[in-house]
């Protein structure tokens, strides 16, 4: 009975295909090549579905920043308030006084906002947007820590609408590129944590089951049982391969350059248009995709490709050779990796992280730390830490922000990230300061003075709003991870828990290092990552709306 369904199922297409192409007129022109007719061509499942599966989803929610020292606010509109008062008790069951907590002056009603990225998965993470509420008495929000807060669906706040992920942790200030600091305005690096899997759907535009049945088959056909569940004539979901869990939106590409029927002959021809159109159309993308959609068999076909002049061709044709199973394609991409005059460098990285087997991945990305170029070595860093590789050294600093020393490189840098998990990487570790410095944050509340002859850096913090408090000092080597830990490191910890601090903020250490950097306290290049692409987004947005 299943096979007659499939077989009646397959002849509705192949009479729609036919119907379709009569009538067709003039083939169809796409960018610089000819396509031939759907009849040749075939079905593909694009052209019967729409696919939702945004890269972003806005999000947004209102919570409480606390730890201002009397910067803060409680002034907020009563729908806001009331809110804040449910969702406060559902946090903090035992709390006896939720009005207090939101009236206090050391805390803030602010706006989280965010975009979700799909491509992660549950309990991933990513950047938010902290904004102190307009027309209030808030001053301040630097320094802060934003409470446990819910995210829901941009300007779909309330408590009946599904929470799509959560946001906590310290707001970060960026001093670094302006003189001039909005500290009513922060983020919470790597924040948003997703709290569910984000569906793809695929949504037959003429619903109907036998072309869901027929959808369905076909992708678990293809990547295994599973992928693929037809849950309604006009709905199909799906579940993406754990190979793709990295390249979702590539996955989609995928799943929408799929044909419906083939046969051995049919295979061929349409291999061999798109490897034609992959070495000389000007839209090079489109027949990579298709040719990872038709799958194995056109590998062969693909690592003719390898041995031409064309650059871009080349890294196409190995990329999708890798993420067919076929690692013919690695020398190609090993040697676009090692061009120190190819453009394509830092996506070849990427290329085989995602697709060549990890051993591989981690011996070309280690060649690589050693590059002349910092923008190499940075993105080889990178694709290690997508690993695991233990050339990565971690350590977790006053449970904020991540230290990390590379030393299989001799060129010395350090690098601190501005978006995405915070983090400070010391490139070509140990890197020791110079002896005899005097180095002081803009508001006089940090010093590291090392006089000549003193064969320690003293680390003095003040309060920096209550001069009657006594500063508290502590004494560091002069390697620059022991400085780090020595400033960050929470200032009180049970024993046998590690080094103690003086618990400086990540937004306040990342500007010291500049700082020493500058000043030639530390003899090494100093990189800072971009900010969070959080205002661009909005305000793209905000132009569109208009």
């Amino acid at each position: 009975m299943e096979i007659c369904e499939k077989q009646a199922a397959l002849t509705t297409i192949i009479l729609a295909i036919c119907l379709f192409a009569a009538g067709c007129g003039e083939p169809e022109t796409r960018g610089s090549r000819e396509l031939a007719p759907a009849i040749e061509m075939g079905t593909t499942i694009g052209s019967l579905v729409e696919v939702f599966s945004p890269e972003l989803v806005p999000v947004e929610g209102y919570g409480l920043v606390g730890g201002l020292s009397g910067t803060g606010s409680g002034e907020c509109p009563p729908a806001i308030r009331s809110y804040l008062r449910q969702y406060i008790l559902t946090q903090l069951p035992k709390h006896q006084d939720v009005e207090k907590l939101i009236n206090s002056r050391d805390t803030a009603v602010v706006l989280v906002q965010g975009f979700m990225p799909t491509a992660v998965s549950k309990n991933q993470y990513f950047d938010l947007r902290v904004v102190a509420l307009p027309g209030t008495q808030t001053t301040s929000i630097e320094g802060g820590w934003l409470y446990r807060t819910e995210l829901k669906t941009a300007r779909r706040l309330g408590m009946t609408i599904q929470a799509l992920a959560t946001a906590e942790g310290a707001v970060f200030t960026d001093t670094i590129d302006t003189d001039e600091t909005d500290t009513k305005t922060g983020y919470v690096l790597a924040g948003g944590r997703v709290l569910h899997e984000y569906k793809i759907s695929l949504a037959l535009r003429q619903p109907d089951y036998r072309t869901a049945s027929l959808i369905r088959n076909k992708l678990n056909e293809r990547f295994g049982e599973g992928t693929a569940k037809a849950v309604s004539p006009s709905k199909v979901d799906l579940k993406v391969p754990t190979y793709y869990k990295r390249q979702k939106q590539r996955f989609v590409s995928i799943i929408k350059a799929i044909y419906l029927s083939e046969t051995p002959e049919i295979t061929k021809e349409r291999i061999s248009a798109f490897v034609k159109n992959l070495a000389a159309s000007k839209d090079k993308q489109e027949s990579e995709i298709a040719l990872e959609a038709i799958g194995k068999e056109s590998v062969e076909k693909l690592s003719a490709l390898l041995s031409l002049s064309d650059e871009e061709v080349r890294l196409r044709a190995a990329r999708c050779m890798l993420n067919l199973g076929s690692d013919r394609g690695l020398d190609a991409l090993r040697e676009i990796a090692a061009d120190e005059n190819s453009s394509y460098r830092v996506e070849v990285l990427e290329a085989i992280t995602a697709g060549a087997s990890r051993n591989d991945a981690a011996v070309i990305s280690r060649r690589l730390l050693r590059d002349d170029d910092f923008d190499i070595r940075l993105a080889a860093y990178e694709q290690l830490r997508k690993l695991d590789d233990i050339t990565v050294a971690q350590t977790l600093v006053g449970r904020n922000f991540y230290l990390e020393r590379i030393t299989q490189t001799e060129h010395k840098s350090i690098f601190v990230s501005r978006s995405g998990s915070p983090r400070i990487v010391l490139f070509g570790a140990p890197i020791r300061c110079r002896k005899n410095i005097f180095i002081q944050s803009d508001d006089g509340s940090i010093i590291l003075n090392a006089p000549t002859g003193q064969e320690h850096v003293s680390i003095i913090r003040k309060h920096p709003k209550r001069p009657n408090i006594p500063p508290i000092q502590l004494k560091s080597s002069f390697e620059l991870g022991d400085i780090i830990r020595t400033l960050c490191e929470e200032p009180f910890k049970r024993r046998g828990e590690g080094q103690i601090g003086l618990g400086v903020s990540y937004a306040e250490a990342i500007a010291l290092l500049k700082k020493m950097s500058d000043k030639g306290a530390v003899r090494v290049e100093f990189r800072a990552g971009p900010l969070p692409e959080i205002d661009l987004i909005i305000k793209k947005q905000q132009t569109i709306g208009r």
